[in-house]
């Protein structure tokens, strides 16, 4: 039995692996077309999207399929909770994505922009959580884990600071309320995707040694 487990667990990590990659791709070039302006590069991460929606069902009706066949035990049950909620995570961090990647369009059709408005240090390290995210999971570090959990509040204080430059830009210009609402949205999604990379942190922190961090600090 315990030979049929790991086998199954062997396809099912490879698979895992495959959507970690895509999802970090997706990301990175979300950002990029909010860099450069590229509107082909953004409905490419849109276009991406409904295959990581399938490849995470895929995922989960595996992960409970492993549940119910083996009744696996000790690491292998951690590790198979943890992919089913880490699963879900990187759904969302897609799905974020493509959120980026809309409004990097709707900023181009809008044929105007405000450069006072610069991602560019949020990006960097919304990105960097969810690589080390995925790094920790795919190495079992605790430190990059951990790495990811404390660079959490840094992304939420760039946020805030976004959220308070448009409060004083609306009130200045309310008229360029279209386009700072897509700045904001932009800031929020990325926000998020830094949450998202801190629950699979965690996640990563409960599957080395079964102790369960969220909600601690």
């Amino acid at each position: 039995m315990s030979k049929y487990l790991q086998n199954e667990l062997t396809k099912l990590k490879k698979k895992f692996y495959e959507l970690c990659a895509v999802v970090e791709e997706d990301v990175r070039d979300a950002v990029r077309s909010v860099y450069e302006g590229d509107v082909k590069l953004a409905e490419k991460v849109i276009e991406k999207d409904r295959q990581i929606d399938l490849t995470e069902i895929e995922i989960e009706e595996d992960c409970l399929k492993l549940l119910a066949l083996y009744q696996p035990v000790a690491i292998d049950l951690r590790l198979i909770i943890s992919m089913l909620k880490i699963n879900s995570d990187l759904e969302r961090i897609g799905d974020l994505a493509v959120n980026i990647s809309e409004r990097c369009i709707k900023i181009i059709s809008l044929n105007r922009k405000d450069d006072s408005f610069d991602f560019t240090d949020m990006c960097e390290k919304a990105l960097l959580m969810v690589k080390n995210s995925i790094d920790s999971m795919i190495d079992l570090d605790m430190k990059k884990a951990e790495m990811v959990i404390e660079a959490d509040d840094e992304v939420d204080r760039l946020h805030e600071s976004v959220f308070g430059k448009v409060k004083k830009a609306l009130e200045k210009q309310p008229d360029n309320f279209e386009l700072l609402s897509q700045y904001l949205t932009i800031s929020r999604s990325l926000e998020r995707i830094g949450d998202h990379a801190t629950n699979i942190a965690e996640d990563v922190v409960y599957m080395i040694n079964g102790t369960i961090v969220r909600h601690q600090g």
